[in-house]
């Protein structure tokens, strides 16, 4: 049975607690389940005074370093819904600290598909699930940042739950729903997208045809409905916005209703004609919605991004929500060294066919330390595309999250080589904590502190700073603009061993 997290275990030199043992004079441990990604041990215990079966959660240390996970617990409690684990406490003892939430008697969705794939009746049914979670957490400003089949509980009464939300601060909120998608992929097909959606290693990666193209549900298993196959890609498709979490729990909840609605498959040319007979064969896992979902039509122009309207005339009136990608407004890229805002060259139209990797050499790397920094920093960037999670770059350390106070920040300069349509840019960093964004410019001055100045004055950003867990995803890029000068770029670090500064492993790009 599993109850969160599906990762090795963390030893952290202090005394493991016992079963049987009582913490906060309440909480009866009475059975290790596992130890999570994130270096938690996860007990099944008690609460004598209520005498109900709990889940705790205990890290070591705790204090300050468990400020986030409390918080975050805190945070958590205020939200009571069906598709949520509920959180009871938080405790800090300084050496450990621990959450206490709800025990579900069941187990993850990585389970019950161990016995082989889900019905596309039940993959919705969980999916519509985990997304009415979702749009709670979101609607309270929260984000999960942990969505895998290992989260994903199912009760013994078919109910869904998420647990074991990041508490190593924030995600994107479309990072969310994209691993909706990713869990409808998994329940259909039982494997697992790591290209599009980070997820833990032991999930069997997904069939990919010779050129890395990820092969949609439909051509890894018969049977899986044109409109269900056509969402689920939409939604692990970066070039795509994914919609908000309430509209798509709408939309899957639609495709959960009763079994007499139709449902209508989009032709390819923006109407929604010759509906599809409705799935049948239901499993035991059913989601009742609280509230009736909207009825309206489905398929691939749910992922498109904003708001328009399809007309069929012979079946009435079918209204859709239209994701687009893309605004109307042209965007400029950042000054050139002459100080005048440039274009920078655009693709005839957003590109086509699935994104790949690029592949990028240390001599396309450097780092920038712009005055007053001494850059002295500036070793190790090979280690940023090794493969290798165990080596990295790292900052010196500062007394203080503001570099302390010395400068305004570094950044990792990458020449592509040529103009690229970004896709994703992914950072795998040593600890959570770090505030970082994307910046792009015309050119690279060269290895100096003049050029490194003249790239901090010109390089403009291009997508928000991020600041959260040790796995950072940039995906909202434009698809009709090309770059190739970009830049990550540290303005905060996070936390480590008594100071303050920012371990790189890994640096990985997809476009075009």
């Amino acid at each position: 049975m599993t109850q969160v997290g599906e990762g090795p275990g963390t030893e952290h030199g202090v005394s493991a607690p016992a079963g049987g043992e009582i913490l906060a004079e309440r909480y009866q441990l009475e059975l290790h389940i596992n130890t999570d990604s994130a270096g938690r041990q996860i007990w099944r215990g008690v609460d004598v005074l209520l005498r109900r079966p709990v889940a705790v959660l205990i890290r070591y240390p705790g204090g300050p370093a468990a400020a986030q996970m409390l918080q975050t617990a805190v945070e958590a409690s205020r939200i009571v819904h069906p598709n949520l684990v509920g959180v009871y406490d938080a405790i800090d003892e300084h050496a450990r600290a621990y959450v206490v939430r709800e025990w579900i008697d069941g187990a993850s969705l990585r389970e019950h598909t161990m016995m082989g794939p889900f019905d596309a009746e039940r993959a919705i049914a969980v999916a519509h699930a985990v997304a009415a979670g979702v749009t709670a957490l979101h609607a309270n400003g929260m984000t999960h940042g942990n969505i895998h089949p290992g989260t994903v509980l199912i009760g013994l009464d078919g109910r869904v739950v998420l647990a074991d939300a990041r508490a190593d601060g924030t995600a994107p909120a479309e990072e969310d729903v994209r691993a909706v998608g990713a869990l409808l992929y998994f329940a259909l097909t039982g494997y697992w997208p790591h290209a599009e959606v980070p997820g833990p290693s032991a999930l069997p990666d997904a069939v990919r045809d010779s050129a890395g193209a990820l092969a949609a549900p439909r051509q890894v298993r018969a049977g899986v409905p044109d409109h269900l196959d056509a969402l689920t890609m939409d939604l692990l498709d970066r070039r795509l916005s994914p919609p908000p979490a309430d509209v798509l729990a709408a939309e899957l909840g639609r495709f959960d209703s009763l079994p007499e609605q139709p449902y209508y498959a989009d032709s390819g040319d923006g109407y929604y004609a010759e509906p599809e007979p409705p799935v049948s064969g239901a499993g035991p896992i059913r989601f009742t919605a609280a509230e009736p979902a909207p009825t309206r039509p489905s398929g691939r122009k749910i992922a498109l991004g904003l708001a328009g309207l399809l007309v069929v005339g012979m079946v009435g009136l079918l209204v859709g929500l239209n994701w687009l990608t893309s605004d109307d407004d042209p965007g400029l890229t950042p000054s050139n060294a002459g100080g005048e805002p440039t274009e920078s060259p655009a693709p005839a139209g957003p590109p086509t066919g699935e994104p790949q990797p690029i592949e990028l050499d240390p001599s396309q790397i450097r780092i920038v330390d712009p005055p007053p920094g001494d850059r002295t920093e500036l070793d190790g960037v090979e280690a940023l595309v090794d493969g290798d999670l165990s080596t990295g770059w790292r900052t010196d350390r500062y007394n203080s999250a503001a570099f302390g106070n010395l400068k305004s920040g570094m950044g990792i300069l990458i020449n592509l080589g040529q103009p690229r349509v970004l896709s994703t840019i992914e950072l795998q960093l040593a600890t959570a904590g770090a505030t970082v964004d994307i910046r792009a410019g015309d050119s690279d001055p060269g290895s100096s502190g003049e050029g490194d100045e003249q790239v901090y004055q010109t390089f403009e950003p291009i997508t928000e700073s991020q600041s959260g867990g040790p796995n950072v995803v940039f995906s909202s890029f434009d698809p009709e603009q090309a770059y190739q000068y970009v830049m990550v770029w540290f303005s905060e670090l996070p936390p480590d061993d008594g100071g303050y500064r920012v371990e790189v492993q890994q640096l990985t790009i997809e476009g075009y």
